[in-house]
């Protein structure tokens, strides 16, 4: 059995039982069942103006998003789903900061759920740069299932690595 690298850090018996559905041949399907629903988020554009819809539901007063993309380049293997980053640019005597989401484009095939997950998550650090408590409650606050979500996430990440491997 392979390490379950996805799921580092979560208490063994719970590994025992993501174990025994792997086994089982389970894992995939049962995901598959609880997670039905693609999406239509699939162009650039498309995910720009997901984004910024649940940003100005959410979080009204963040600084505005001047790039939201699909990124072919980024490797889930280096742990990073998404990225969010500010450049700043000094324009005569003036500082302009751009802000960029950029969305793993392994999420255009995922089912909508996780979308959103990766989306709130990249949100929250609009106003929370560290994984912190306020950072974890501003997420919840944006996807109350947001911790399952997480976990169900690092679930098919797992299945679709075996599914390939």
């Amino acid at each position: 059995m392979p390490p379950l690298k996805y799921l580092a850090g979560y208490p063994a018996d719970l590994l025992d039982q993501v174990r025994r559905a792997i086994d089982d041949g389970s894992l995939g399907p049962s995901l598959a069942r609880r997670y039905p629903e693609g999406h239509e988020v699939r162009t650039d554009r498309a995910l720009y103006d997901y984004v910024t819809g649940l940003r100005s539901q959410y979080l009204r007063n963040a600084e505005p998003l001047s790039k939201v993309v699909y990124d072919n380049k980024l490797q889930v293997i280096r742990h990073a789903l998404g990225t969010h980053t500010t450049v700043a640019r000094v324009q005569g005597n003036r500082l302009k900061a751009k802000r960029e989401i950029r969305v793993a484009s392994l999420f255009k095939e995922a089912p909508a759920a996780f979308l959103r997950m990766i989306v709130v998550h990249e949100l929250a650090h609009l106003k929370e740069s560290d994984h912190g408590k306020a950072f974890y409650a501003l997420c919840t606050h944006m996807a109350p299932d947001y911790h399952q979500l997480e976990f169900d996430l690092r679930l098919w990440l797992t299945a679709s690595e075996l599914a390939v491997g």
